[in-house]
Protein backbone atom coordinates (compact mmCIF):
# COMPACT_ATOMS: atom_id res chain seq x y z
CA UNK A 1 0.00 0.00 0.00
CA UNK A 2 1.28 3.45 -0.91
CA UNK A 3 0.24 6.68 0.79
CA UNK A 4 0.81 9.92 -1.10
CA UNK A 5 0.73 13.32 0.56
CA UNK A 6 0.86 16.52 -1.46
CA UNK A 7 2.03 19.88 -0.16
CA UNK A 8 3.04 23.29 -1.45
CA UNK A 9 -0.24 24.60 -2.77
CA UNK A 10 -1.51 28.06 -2.00
CA UNK A 11 -2.65 31.41 -3.32
CA UNK A 12 -0.39 33.19 -5.79
CA UNK A 13 -0.71 36.05 -8.22
CA UNK A 14 -0.62 35.48 -11.96
CA UNK A 15 2.98 35.21 -13.13
CA UNK A 16 4.11 33.76 -9.83
CA UNK A 17 5.53 30.35 -8.98
CA UNK A 18 4.80 27.44 -6.70
CA UNK A 19 6.54 24.14 -6.06
CA UNK A 20 4.38 21.18 -5.20
CA UNK A 21 5.79 18.15 -3.43
CA UNK A 22 4.40 14.64 -3.18
CA UNK A 23 5.85 12.47 -0.44
CA UNK A 24 5.24 8.73 -0.70
CA UNK A 25 5.22 6.36 2.25
CA UNK A 26 4.42 2.71 2.84
CA UNK A 27 6.86 1.48 0.24
CA UNK A 28 9.23 2.89 -2.33
CA UNK A 29 7.79 4.34 -5.53
CA UNK A 30 11.13 4.27 -7.33
CA UNK A 31 9.73 1.69 -9.76
CA UNK A 32 6.53 3.61 -10.46
CA UNK A 33 5.54 6.19 -13.00
CA UNK A 34 4.36 9.21 -11.05
CA UNK A 35 1.90 11.78 -12.27
CA UNK A 36 0.39 15.11 -11.35
CA UNK A 37 -3.25 15.75 -12.21
CA UNK A 38 -5.53 18.68 -11.58
CA UNK A 39 -9.24 19.17 -11.32
CA UNK A 40 -10.74 22.60 -11.83
CA UNK A 41 -14.25 23.38 -10.53
CA UNK A 42 -16.85 21.76 -12.74
CA UNK A 43 -14.29 19.86 -14.76
CA UNK A 44 -12.89 16.36 -14.80
CA UNK A 45 -9.49 15.37 -13.48
CA UNK A 46 -6.82 15.91 -16.15
CA UNK A 47 -3.16 15.03 -16.53
CA UNK A 48 -0.68 17.84 -15.90
CA UNK A 49 2.60 15.95 -16.07
CA UNK A 50 4.07 12.48 -15.62
CA UNK A 51 7.55 11.10 -15.09
CA UNK A 52 8.99 7.65 -15.65
CA UNK A 53 10.42 5.59 -12.80
CA UNK A 54 13.99 6.48 -13.80
CA UNK A 55 13.13 10.15 -14.27
CA UNK A 56 14.58 10.15 -17.78
CA UNK A 57 11.23 10.54 -19.54
CA UNK A 58 8.57 13.13 -18.91
CA UNK A 59 5.18 14.07 -20.32
CA UNK A 60 3.40 17.41 -20.11
CA UNK A 61 -0.05 18.58 -21.03
CA UNK A 62 0.11 21.16 -23.80
CA UNK A 63 -1.29 23.81 -21.50
CA UNK A 64 1.71 23.64 -19.15
CA UNK A 65 4.60 22.94 -21.52
CA UNK A 66 7.43 25.40 -20.97
CA UNK A 67 5.99 26.54 -17.62
CA UNK A 68 5.87 23.43 -15.42
CA UNK A 69 8.60 20.92 -14.64
CA UNK A 70 8.11 17.53 -13.06
CA UNK A 71 11.01 15.87 -11.25
CA UNK A 72 11.62 13.14 -8.71
CA UNK A 73 14.09 12.21 -6.01
CA UNK A 74 13.86 8.46 -5.58
CA UNK A 75 16.19 8.57 -2.58
CA UNK A 76 13.60 10.74 -0.82
CA UNK A 77 10.60 8.92 -2.31
CA UNK A 78 9.31 12.30 -3.42
CA UNK A 79 8.03 13.84 -6.64
CA UNK A 80 7.91 17.55 -7.39
CA UNK A 81 6.05 19.89 -9.70
CA UNK A 82 7.67 23.26 -10.27
CA UNK A 83 5.06 25.65 -11.61
CA UNK A 84 6.23 28.94 -13.10
CA UNK A 85 4.40 31.76 -14.84
CA UNK A 86 1.15 30.64 -13.28
CA UNK A 87 -2.10 31.69 -14.90
CA UNK A 88 -5.62 32.01 -13.44
CA UNK A 89 -6.66 29.00 -15.51
CA UNK A 90 -4.17 26.88 -13.55
CA UNK A 91 -6.43 27.25 -10.51
CA UNK A 92 -7.41 23.73 -9.45
CA UNK A 93 -6.97 20.98 -6.92
CA UNK A 94 -3.69 19.23 -7.74
CA UNK A 95 -3.27 15.52 -7.12
CA UNK A 96 -0.25 13.27 -7.08
CA UNK A 97 -0.66 9.69 -8.30
CA UNK A 98 1.39 6.51 -8.68
CA UNK A 99 0.99 4.01 -11.51
CA UNK A 100 2.08 0.38 -11.73
CA UNK A 101 4.05 1.13 -14.89
CA UNK A 102 7.76 1.92 -14.94
CA UNK A 103 7.74 3.68 -18.32
CA UNK A 104 5.41 6.26 -19.82
CA UNK A 105 2.62 4.72 -21.89
CA UNK A 106 -0.73 6.00 -23.12
CA UNK A 107 -2.41 4.83 -19.93
CA UNK A 108 -0.17 7.03 -17.83
CA UNK A 109 -1.75 10.12 -19.37
CA UNK A 110 -5.17 9.22 -17.99
CA UNK A 111 -6.48 8.91 -14.42
CA UNK A 112 -7.43 5.28 -15.06
CA UNK A 113 -3.78 4.33 -15.43
CA UNK A 114 -2.98 5.15 -11.80
CA UNK A 115 -3.47 3.02 -8.72
CA UNK A 116 -2.71 5.32 -5.81
CA UNK A 117 -3.80 8.90 -5.23
CA UNK A 118 -3.12 11.64 -2.74
CA UNK A 119 -5.80 13.87 -1.23
CA UNK A 120 -4.78 16.90 -3.26
CA UNK A 121 -3.47 20.39 -2.62
CA UNK A 122 -5.28 23.54 -3.74
CA UNK A 123 -3.62 25.99 -6.10
CA UNK A 124 -5.34 29.32 -6.62
CA UNK A 125 -3.98 31.89 -9.06
CA UNK A 126 -5.39 35.40 -8.86
CA UNK A 127 -5.42 37.76 -11.83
Amino acid sequence: QVTLVESGGGLVQAGGSLRLSCAASGRTVSSNVMGWFHRAPGKEREIVAAISASGRSTYYANSVKGRFTISRDNAKNTVYLQMNNLKPEDTALYYCAAASYTTLVVSTTTPGGYDYWGQGTQVTVSS
